[in-house]
């Protein structure tokens, strides 16, 4: 049986999270990712409905809008000129490109809402988690917490791509494609989720966004407020 030295040791090698001799933001970053067709985005706007406090922090992207996604709500849609010049501006967190478009996370709009106490929630692809990763240390950011949807199937990710339409017969092969390599990396994520229905799959969600925001490293500064006299 590990000590609690060495499972601490563990915990932080395995998440890159653990406890931190500097102090944390109160707010909690939620990082989730999932493959095409896997119910993601719905689950992310399901939860910002949920609890007053989480903001989803609106992603920039090349891409089209699709029916019915509106500039500002969905995405920030923008050209590819000014996109790059974001990049040179070095103003993303995290950026990649994902089925021949381009996706990012600025900086300020995700520094802003930590500032205000807020917690955050980023729907991003695998790639733009593993770039958060590496970057997270220099903007004195909270410890990500990073969370994969899983779909119940490969064949029920397919229908799902299929059934969204708007995606040419190359565009869902190369999503199915991406799905795979992607379920690969989920064993480096915190928590996984099989979105085998979708209240279940909420639930599961509430119940871990719930859990760490009660972390006591993010309830600290709280908790001697209250008990200051013995804290």
């Amino acid at each position: 049986m590990l000590n609690k030295k060495k499972a601490a040791g563990r915990r932080q090698r395995v998440t890159g999270r653990g406890m931190s001799s500097f102090p944390q933001p109160a707010s909690c970053l939620f990082i989730v990712s999932a493959p095409s067709g896997t119910g993601k985005t719905t689950l992310c706007r399901k939860a910002v409905d949920y609890f007053p406090d989480l903001m989803h922090s609106i992603s920039y992207t090349t891409r089209p809008p699709r029916k019915g996604e509106k500039d500002g709500i969905d995405y920030h849609f923008i050209s590819k000129k000014v996109f790059q010049r974001m990049i040179d501006r070095e103003e993303f967190l995290e950026w990649a490109e994902v089925h021949g478009n381009s996706y990012g996370t600025a900086l300020k709009d995700t520094q802003c809402l930590i500032d205000k106490g807020l917690d955050i929630i980023l729907d991003i692809d695998v790639q733009g988690a593993k770039k958060i990763k590496q970057q997270i240390a220099l903007h004195n950011m909270p410890f990500p917490v990073y969370i994969f949807i899983l779909p119940p199937s490969l064949k029920v990710s397919e229908e799902r791509i299929r059934s969204r339409g708007g995606d040419s017969p190359k565009a869902i092969s190369e999503r199915l494609e991406n799905a795979r390599a992607e379920i690969r990396d989920a064993v480096y994520y915190d928590y996984l989720i099989i979105n085998d229905g979708l209240e279940d799959a909420f639930e599961r969600l509430k119940s871990i966004i719930t859990a760490e925001k009660s972390r006591s490293e993010r309830m600290m500064e709280k908790v001697k407020a209250v008990y200051k006299e013995i804290i």
